[in-house]
């Protein structure tokens, strides 16, 4: 599977302005909810209850907010930049300003897993996450998640 399979363009948004982690979620549920039978409270809700386990900031400015959806078959994902970081509760205790989020189904916990080394994978990249601040449109993003390949 690849990272472009999960996304669409209507699930990029680029100069986001959020001023909170509340608010990040929030946007990506709206953006998750175009295709999924859950309603965007019940994804932020999925998002936010896994938020409270433990922070999903890895580092660099990067978050992998992600939940089980019951009711959906597939799993979707979003992508957010940020127009200003918001405290995330990172790692490294930096602002978040690139958010991929994830929904799965609730019973899809290897492909969850695999989906979530995978976004590790591609976000210690410090070149990718450049280009991809870089990109002003979703096409743009798509193209570059397309073209990344994991270091040998």
């Amino acid at each position: 599977m690849q990272l472009t399979d999960l996304l669409s363009p209507d699930r990029i948004a680029i100069d986001v302005n959020a001023h909170s982690k509340k608010r990040a979620l929030e946007a990506l549920s709206e953006l998750i909810a175009h295709d999924q039978p859950g309603s965007a409270e019940e994804i932020f809700d999925a998002l936010l209850s896994r938020e409270r386990l433990g922070g999903t900031g890895i580092g660099s400015g990067v978050a992998i907010p992600h939940g089980r959806l019951r009711d959906t078959d597939h799993t979707s994902a979003a992508l957010i930049h940020l127009r200003e970081g918001v405290d995330f509760d990172a790692i490294d205790d930096q602002p978040v300003d690139l958010l991929f989020a994830l929904i799965v189904p609730e019973q899809a916990t290897e492909d969850h897993l695999r989906i979530l080394a995978m976004l590790a994978s591609l976000f210690q990249d410090s070149e990718f996450r450049q280009r991809l601040r870089a990109c002003r449109t979703p096409a743009e993003i798509l193209n570059l998640l397309r073209q990344w390949q994991p270091a040998a």
